[in-house]
């Protein structure tokens, strides 16, 4: 059940609202199976040795989650472009037989076009996931899958998001012909109207008063763990900061003192125990911890809802929003509004 205790302005944020419509905007997907197996069937024809991903912010996060999805689920190695290369550097890329993956929002970033307008040129077949899908990107593009998450006024990305992570575990699916997760993704919507439903107040008052905070996950749960430290950025301005368990001990770690908060996020796959690990080596250190997804002594465990390993980081990031929401007006801020950001961002 959600926070009894959650105030009623919560519930009239662009946030809370746009984010608890993310189920309807993944259902809405359902209705292009058509379009599924035609970009299934592409993928395998052209069967690619290379990736490249190109998106800027939260769709960079999404990317960081296809890295995963592909490689662990497809066996083909993904890279992420650099935009700059294209826009400020000028400088063009060898992309013969490769397959470009361009994840946005609005589909009108300069610099994305520039780096997807190069790697098009250099031989590369590209598919989009945009949600607008008349934009500019969307003409550049081979293919093109329609997030479908509607509009979106809150500054703070949120159902475009989850939409992004539900169409990369569609193409997935049907790149690998993969009928357990198409199965699995059936029931991603009831799933995460299920996940809004989840209490996760218990993260709200330890953080109203702190400056930072590290988010940490591994392998698929990663790139959700980049898009939570980001939201707290921009709703409560918290220095929170995104890091692999992996990566945590060659420096961060350092860092870490009695009290240090740190909101963990976990699937249970074969990075769950080193994730356990590492939650029992932060609470050693006096760190405060919050977890989701798994079990270790000493943590605030957070609600989840269980499904496939590939999709749970999905459900886990669904939930988080809400609790980010209450966080940000605990704060005294302004979720749709934080300061010097805009909606759309040009960058070149």
């Amino acid at each position: 059940m959600p926070d009894p205790t959650e105030p009623p302005a919560a519930r009239t944020t662009a946030m809370f609202r746009e984010a608890a419509e993310a189920a309807e905007a993944v259902a809405r997907q359902q209705g292009a199976a058509a379009d599924l197996e035609r970009i299934g069937k592409a993928l395998r024809t052209r069967s690619p040795n290379v990736v490249i991903t190109c998106a800027r912010g939260s769709s960079d996060h999404a990317a960081t989650f296809a890295k995963y999805a592909i490689e662990t689920r497809i066996g083909v190695p993904v890279a992420s472009a650099a935009p700059s290369v294209a826009s400020v550097y000028g400088s063009s890329l060898r992309a013969q037989g490769a397959i470009c993956i361009t994840i946005s929002q609005s589909g009108r970033s300069p610099d994305l076009l520039a780096t997807v307008s190069g790697l098009k040129d250099a031989g590369a077949w590209v598919l989009a996931l945009v949600n607008e899908t008349d934009s500019p990107l969307c003409e550049l593009a081979d293919e093109v899958f329609g997030l479908d998450a509607g509009p979106e006024r809150s500054v703070a990305a949120t159902k475009s998001f989850i939409a992004s992570l539900a169409a990369i575990a569609r193409v997935v699916a049907a790149w690998g012909e993969d009928r357990r997760l198409a199965d699995e993704l059936d029931a991603l919507p009831d799933l995460l109207g299920r996940a809004w439903e989840l209490d996760w107040s218990a993260l709200v008052p330890p953080l109203v008063a702190v400056d930072d905070l590290y988010v940490l996950g591994r392998g698929l749960g990663f790139g959700v763990a980049q898009e939570a430290a980001l939201k707290l950025k921009e709703t409560s301005q918290l220095h929170a900061e995104a890091f692999s368990t992996a990566e945590l001990r060659h420096g961060p770690m350092a860092l870490v003192r009695k009290g240090f908060p740190a909101l963990m996020f976990s699937q249970r796959d074969e990075t769950g125990g080193d994730v356990g690990d590492t939650a029992s080596a932060l609470v050693d250190r006096g760190a405060s911890v919050f977890i989701a997804g798994a079990e270790a002594a000493g943590t605030t465990p957070l609600p989840t809802v269980q499904s496939g390993p590939l999709l749970q980081p999905i459900l886990q990031i669904q939930s988080f929003y809400r609790a980010a929401n209450a966080l940000a007006l605990a704060r005294g801020l302004d979720p749709d509004r934080p300061p010097h950001l805009s909606k759309i961002t040009e960058t070149r």
